[in-house]
């Protein structure tokens, strides 16, 4: 059962949405790219302390792409990973978060879902890792007017439409005639187009 903002235990509108399965089957990559260059604050919840882990990496990435990531475990609150303070929970967030990152199993979603709801603001968007879904939780944050994207990966979206993710060999299945635009200094990365005007 999920959470209201007054801790009354309100499921789901009981009648699926009919477009549901097909809307969460494959998503618009004009969808995507605007919540990828709308972002600016992000929550990502499982982040990890290990450099071999995925999440550590992703974290790691949006950070270098410009976004304002907070870390969040319970089990390594209070420390600092890549420069930023790790707090426990969505709620010792210290800013308004425009998107959490579910980095956790699809079991501990539907929980983390409820605490992204009794978030004052609310965020705008759910993003569960590749592998991690949840319909029902999903279904409930959108109908609180959330937009959900489930079972995939901020990065490799990322990397894709910027098409950085060409560098490794991998079709972004894109075809453009833009010239990329660099991110910033130092090591050689690219942007997404529309967010061409943030690096200085």
């Amino acid at each position: 059962m999920h959470q209201t903002n007054d801790g009354q235990g309100t499921p789901p509108p009981d009648a699926p949405d009919p477009d549901f399965a097909a809307r969460h089957a494959r998503y618009p990559e004009a969808q995507i790219r605007k919540i990828l260059t709308d972002t600016r604050t992000i929550a990502l919840v499982g982040a990890s302390a290990n450099p071999a882990r995925p999440s550590w990496i992703v974290l790691k990435y949006l950070l270098d792409r410009g976004y304002a990531v907070s870390p969040v475990n319970p089990g390594l609150a209070g420390q600092d990973l890549l420069g930023r303070r790790v707090v426990a929970s969505l709620a010792e967030v210290p800013e308004p978060i425009d998107m959490v990152e579910i980095f956790r199993n699809s079991a501990a979603a539907g929980p983390l879902v409820d605490e992204a709801l009794a978030l004052e603001p609310l965020p705008k968007v759910i993003w569960m890792q590749l592998g991690v879904r949840d319909d029902a939780a999903a279904a409930w944050a959108e109908a609180r007017g959330l937009t959900v994207i489930m079972n995939r990966c901020p990065k490799i979206e990322y990397g894709r439409l910027s098409g950085e993710i060409g560098w490794t060999g991998v079709n972004s299945r894109i075809l453009t005639a833009k010239k990329p635009v660099l991110a910033g200094r130092g090591v050689q990365r690219l942007t997404i187009a529309e967010r061409g005007k943030r690096p200085e």
